[in-house]
């Protein structure tokens, strides 16, 4: 066991080296300077975002086809997967993973664009699309599809499923003192799950429109009242962290910079599986939204990425950064995950702070798990047609039951690595396609409401 562990770390340094960090952040500013710097349509995005467009072809509205996506970006990631970024990067690692989100934004954008471009209707009426459906039809390279759709239905058993149940029971363990055993989460958590993904995309995009806003309302407010305690130390975590993003070194409340590869390399990862800007995943559910051409669901989706990482990501940093700093007494080697951090600090909210933490990981991390059933579910139909799709659910559910007993780390670990293996395919079709989305941008981006009158081709399967 001892020598698979070793293997798999290895893999994963190999893998999450400098090609990869170049190739993701090389994808964001490329797509930036090809679409013309879309993030500057951030705001339009938003506000088409809560229009309904009812006659326009799909499944689901285009707010509830981004709050799917937002369930599935904003879980653990957001706040274990950060405090593990500063545990392992230190704190400059927070903002390699900011800048990872406001270029991923265009990334997001990019990649959305040409799964709605390439979608087709299945043979029940249903919308599917994503890097697969792109990679065949506008690149011809079915292979690399079929590679992509592989890739994507494994990863939605790690970084969809069992670090989201794991990160719940560990919450769970952590704070509430009525010892409650990891299957019992397991087997409740399998149940839910199994209840709402049975009804398939209406049905999870139902939940998620309800969700989504109260879970990250609620872990805001929290993050806010934490900055609030932790006034004083703002300024100088800001500083600490853009320091150490850079150089190694040490700082106030025993936090010690790794240096710059390390900063970047944590960073990014942990941005990556934070907003999965670049990974191919959020387009899967984008090109069953109701929308009348490409862009208006592209800038709706890039908007994802914005709240996600920009937004959710930045408060988390902050907020370990500054209880860190403000409290010297915390002993960093007695440290051992990201987990712990933000434990320790939501804790400084007298009562309730426990409580916002229990409630912020288990409604994100369970939101997470419907959003990448989903994800998941699309790419078991494209490989296999939909008699595959009982199967899968029913394999997804019994890794949700027994997720809580894995261990953490190595489920992260194996998490990016698959995380990295299905970019590479998402991000060959977003390079090889960026004059079709710079095509699409400069047609639509000044006509929103045309309709798009390509047809939308039939499959088999």
């Amino acid at each position: 066991m001892e020598a698979i562990i070793s293997g798999i770390n290895w893999l994963d340094d190999f893998i999450w080296g400098m090609p990869m960090i170049v190739l993701l952040l090389g994808t964001h500013l490329f797509m930036t300077v090809r679409t013309g710097f879309i993030q500057r349509k951030t705001f339009t995005g938003i506000l088409l975002s809560v229009r309904k467009d009812p006659d326009a072809p799909g499944d689901v509205s285009q707010f509830q086809a981004l709050t799917t996506a937002l369930a599935s970006t904003i879980g653990t990631g957001n706040i274990i997967g950060v405090g593990t970024a500063i545990f392992l990067g230190g704190p400059g690692a927070v903002f390699w993973c900011w800048l990872a989100g406001v270029f991923g934004i265009a990334t997001k954008y990019a990649e959305s664009l040409i799964a709605v471009k390439y979608r087709v209707r299945t043979p029940d009426g249903r919308m599917q699309g994503g890097a697969m459906y792109a990679l065949e039809r506008g690149l011809n390279l079915k292979w690399l599809g079929v590679l992509f759709a592989a890739l994507a239905a494994l990863a939605s058993f790690g970084i969809g499923c069992g670090t989201q149940i794991n990160a719940i029971a560990e919450v769970i363990e952590n704070n509430i003192p009525v010892g409650i055993p990891p299957i019992a989460i397991g087997v409740v958590g399998g149940l839910l799950t199994g209840v709402v993904i049975i009804g398939g995309i209406q049905s999870i995009a139902s939940v998620c429109e309800k969700l989504v806003p109260f879970m990250a309302a609620f872990y805001v407010l929290g993050c806010i009242i934490i900055l609030a305690i932790n006034w004083d130390f703002l300024a100088p975590a800001v500083s600490t962290i853009l320091r150490l993003a850079f150089t190694p070194g040490a700082a106030a409340g025993g936090l010690v910079g790794q240096g710059l590869m390390a900063a970047m390399r944590f960073g990014v990862a942990r941005g990556l599986f934070s907003n999965e800007s670049g990974m191919g995943s959020a387009p899967l559910v984008a090109s069953a939204a109701q929308t009348r051409n490409p862009v208006r669901q592209a800038l709706v989706s890039a908007t994802g990425t914005f709240w996600d990482t920009v937004v959710v990501c930045l408060m988390t940093g902050l907020v370990l950064v500054t209880t860190i700093m403000k409290n010297p007494a915390i002993d960093m080697a007695q440290i051992s995950d990201g987990g712990q951090l933000t434990t320790l600090a939501f804790a400084q909210i007298p009562v309730l702070g426990p409580v916002i933490l229990l409630v912020g990981i288990i409604t994100f991390a369970w939101s997470t798990i419907l959003g990448w059933s989903y994800y998941g579910e699309r790419c078991a139909q494209y490989l296999w047609g939909k008699r595959a799709l009982l199967p899968y659910k029913l394999v997804f559910v019994a890794v949700v039951v027994v997720g809580p007993v894995l261990a953490l780390d190595l489920v992260w670990t194996i998490a990016d690595i698959l995380n990295a293996l299905m970019a590479i395919p998402n991000l060959v079709a977003v390079l090889l396609l960026s004059g079709v989305v710079a095509r699409e941008t400069r047609h639509y981006l000044g006509n929103l409401d045309e309709v798009d009158q390509t047809e939308i081709p039939r499959v088999d399967k």
